[in-house]
Parts: C-alpha cells; structure tokens; sequence
C-alpha cells in the first residue's frame, strides 16, 4: 500500500483523491501511519473469506486445556 506524508497530501489533496489506487493509500506523519484512505466503493464484504487458509488451528479451540470433572 502506498504511503504519503500527511504534508504532501495536504499539498495535493484533490489530485491524490481523482487517482486513488484501489488499494487506498496509507497517510504518515514523521513516519507513522495515522490515517488510511480508501475509495469508497469498496465495502466490508469484500474482507470476508479474505484470510481464508492463512489461519492455523494447532489443537482443541473450544477447550481451555485444564481437566475437570462436572461431578465434583
């Protein structure tokens, strides 16, 4: 993702927003991303299933690991 420093887009403003890449630009200041901008067609859903196969799961995820007995 492109970065920019919050001076320079202040500078360009308009002509960054008419040549906004898809994947939005990340805003810096001193070197820090503090803002990120992204076109407004793009929605929430395309970022479900995006990290699809990128997750593990090592083990039981619906167990705490500690063993008890409901008896006692």
């Amino acid at each position: 993702m492109e970065r920019i420093n919050a001076s320079k887009f202040k500078e360009q403003c308009l002509a960054i927003l008419d040549q906004l890449p898809d994947e939005g630009i990340v805003i810096t200041k001193h070197g820090k991303p503090v803002a990120r901008l992204l076109p407004e067609g793009r929605s929430c859903a395309d970022l479900i299933g995006s990290m699809k196969g990128s997750i593990k799961v090592n083990g039981d995820i619906l167990s705490t690991g500690a063993a008890w007995d409901a008896e006692s």
